[in-house]
């Protein structure tokens, strides 16, 4: 027998609903052994059980709003993730995506015989236990019993539903029941906690073509006959009082959430996926759909980017196109770009289905807030890529946006389907030269207002003269949101001064052709990092005294000119001597 708490003799696999408990958009409660479960499904179908509190204050997420792809807390509103239970968005920090380490506690499923069945101590699957599957299944209506386990096993030996059933055995919480000439039973007792426990049955070998037995008579016959039981084993217990056995939660605190994402330092790869699909997602444009060999996949944020380990050494960026829900793979799209140095080519020429890469962790440093009146998207070419999670986000929640997609053809365009998706939030404008570019952002970025924000993330110069128009049309520097997908400037490195980190008591020299990241690392001090290129952000550092020289195109105008910043896989110091808070 496998020990669960004790005083309760148990099974380590339990059913805690039943499959008709766990209706689309409803999240259900259930209690194993003191443990308070949200069990709900997702909209692909998938059923997760969870720690039934938020990480934030403890509010009970069985009251959470279930959309279908995440549960949003009706308390702070924080969301977490379908499958693996990471927290997606918390409101009261709009601009940061969440740090990893926010997750709940997830437990095993396997849904089987019309049940959900979890444990709290193991997730092999060849221990639950198995039922007859002779003849068609009919799980019975669950009864609450207040009473100890061990006595309601007790009482079940002598069910007396049916003069046809006989006790064929038992082993644990489980006894089986054959039928003379009827169906057969089994009866599996859950225990809820020490005092309290949930009967469930189901039937197996239920004649369907038989019309004298229904299958609602069936289960009026077997719901008297359990509430019987209750009432008598409820009459010989008599009133228990409440066992102490509440599982100890440990809280999220605070000052976590302002935190920014857990990262692990340098070009980390710690995710193996398969090329389950390749295809052409537009002209000299390739989608691909990467699944887990093992497991669930970190969630992708909208905006969030992945490093792609290339089997030819390169590393890429690539951001992740999924969809609210979309959790079971990361689709990307990557477009050929003519004078590739390796990356594009080797994913448009040698990656085929079926191969396994290696990909780091989601990261984004391009968050999306959803705290907006209104939301403009505004992308050139694969630039849509990011922008296309986000406005399938806010479409999603009933958020207003428009996505605004510039391309050379309408063949052009990148992932017709989800464009379609959309529908009339997509704007389309295709074969414009520069002067007409131009001059539609004129039109869409006139419009500024309180409430409305901007995101933009294409070629350089497209996003340079939409920053540009922006600041005409009188947009605030923080509402206009950008993303480069590299870095077209020259970048110097004939400098050498000095740097000295504050927190490791360190000082290092970064000679000409060094970056201050690399010297950093060769001091023995991690930092993470991502393109290197000076356009993502992972590398950022605090700037405590020096004059940083900018070379990066991640820091808008107004966070350069205050000097409190720096990219260091690009950008050098104007001072003989750097101070940076690492």
């Amino acid at each position: 027998m496998t020990r669960t708490q004790p005083g309760l003799p148990g099974r380590a696999w339990h059913p805690v609903a039943s499959s008709a408990d766990v209706v689309l958009r409803h999240v259900f409660q259930g209690r194993l052994l003191g443990r308070e479960l949200a069990v709900w499904r997702a909209d692909d179908g998938y059923v997760n059980v969870w720690e039934n509190r938020c990480l934030h204050r403890g509010v009970r997420l069985s009251i959470a709003v279930n959309d279908g792809r995440e549960l949003k807390c009706q308390y702070h509103g924080w969301r977490y993730s379908n499958r693996t239970a990471e927290c997606t968005y918390i409101p009261a920090h709009p601009a940061d995506a969440p740090a990893r380490t926010i997750c709940n506690r997830t437990f095993p499923v396997v849904e089987r015989h019309g049940l959900v069945w979890t444990t709290l101590e193991h997730d092999r699957p060849e221990d639950l236990p198995v039922l007859p599957e002779r003849g068609s299944q009919l799980p019975l209506r669950a009864v609450t019993v207040a009473a100890p386990a061990a006595d309601v096993v007790g009482a079940l030996r002598s069910y007396d539903a049916d003069d046809d059933l006989r006790l064929a055995s038992e082993s644990d919480l489980l006894l089986r029941f054959d039928g003379a000439s009827g169906p057969g039973l089994t009866l599996l007792v859950q225990p809820s906690d020490a005092t309290t426990c949930v009967v469930r049955g189901v039937l197996h070998g239920v004649d369907e073509a038989d019309p004298d037995v229904s299958r609602l008579t069936l289960l009026r016959l077997h719901n008297r006959a359990l509430n019987r039981l209750r009432a008598r084993v409820e009459s010989e217990v008599g009133p228990l009082e409440p066992g102490n056995d509440e599982p100890e939660l440990e809280l999220v605190p605070e000052e976590l959430a302002e935190l920014p994402p857990a990262t692990r330092p340098g070009r980390s790869a710690s995710l193996r996926v398969r090329v389950e699909r390749k295809w052409s997602a537009g002209v000299d444009v390739a989608g691909f759909a990467l699944a887990p060999l093992t497991g669930h996949l970190p969630v992708a944020q909208p905006g969030a980017h992945v490093d792609v380990h290339l089997p030819n050494g390169c590393v890429r960026q690539y951001s992740v196109v999924n969809a609210p829900g979309e959790d079971d793979r990361y689709v990307l799209g990557v477009k050929r770009e003519p004078e590739s140095r390796g990356g594009s080519a080797c994913l448009h020429d040698t990656v085929r289905e079926g191969d396994v890469l290696a990909l780091s962790e989601p990261r984004n440093n391009f968050p999306l807030r959803r705290d907006a009146e209104h939301t403009l998207l505004v992308a050139g070419g694969i630039g849509v890529t990011p922008l296309l999670a986000m406005a399938q986000t806010l479409a999603h929640h009933g958020l207003d946006h428009e996505l605004h997609y510039f391309a050379q053809t309408e063949d052009h365009l990148a992932f017709h389907d989800r464009l379609a998706a959309l529908g009339d939030s997509v704007r389309r404008h295709c074969g414009l030269d520069v002067a007409a570019t131009t001059a539609r952002l004129r039109e869409i970025l006139a419009g500024h207002a309180p409430g409305r924000q901007v995101y933009l993330c294409g070629p350089g110069p497209m996003i340079e003269a939409a920053r540009e128009i922006a600041a005409e049309c009188g947009w605030p520097v923080e509402k206009v949101h950008f993303e480069y997908f590299q870095n077209g400037q020259e970048i110097d490195k004939d400098s050498s001064f000095e740097v000295d980190l504050a927190r490791s008591c360190l000082t290092v020299q970064v000679p000409p052709g060094q970056t201050i990241l690399e010297a950093v690392r060769e001091a023995g001090v991690t930092m993470p990092s991502s393109c290197e290129q000076g356009a993502c952000g992972t590398c950022i550092a605090r700037v405590i005294e020096g004059e940083p020289v900018h070379q990066d195109v991640y820091l808008n105008e107004a966070e350069k000119a205050s000097g409190e910043a720096i990219m260091t896989c690009v950008s050098r110091s104007a001072s003989p001597r750097l101070v940076l808070d690492l």
